[in-house]
């Protein structure tokens, strides 16, 4: 009995150690990025945003709109950076106009936080690389 668990146990392991080898580099940066955004994204977005994106009632737009993320793909970089103030955004349906505060992250941190809210609460949008915000960033207005 012993020899057959501990067979059991060798074979489980060494199915695990093939399992993990056999994932793409493309695959691993996805989910670093996609774990740390989530971590990030319970620290400063979560309390504005709701645990599933869903947003504040009338006060904070949600995160669930694939076509408004994907229509301001490439200004994600500079909200999450710059803030909101005064900016009339359309989401859902409903108009929001709230502040949002500016966030002091680094490059790497938007692209992990973006990375996660594009990847949840129904979007499916692949991963945004630390490369795409740094050269987003430059192009805020």
């Amino acid at each position: 009995m012993k020899a057959k668990t501990t067979a059991f146990i060798a074979f489980f392991t060494g199915l695990l150690i093939v399992m993990f080898a056999c994932e793409s580099q493309d695959s691993l940066e996805f989910k670093r990025y996609y774990v740390n955004g989530k971590l990030i994204y319970q620290q400063r977005c979560q309390n504005c945003h709701g645990a599933n994106g869903e947003g504040l009632s009338n006060l904070m737009p949600p995160l669930t709109d694939v076509a408004f993320l994907k229509k301001n793909k490439q200004q994600l970089p500079c909200f999450v950076n710059l803030g909101l103030k005064g900016k009339l955004l359309v989401v859902n349906g409903k108009t929001f106009s709230n502040n949002m505060p500016a966030n002091d992250i680094a490059p790497v941190d938007i692209a992990e936080v973006l990375t996660y809210v594009t990847n949840s609460f129904g979007n499916k949008m692949g991963v945004v690389t630390a490369e795409q915000v740094t050269a987003q960033l430059k192009a805020c207005k």
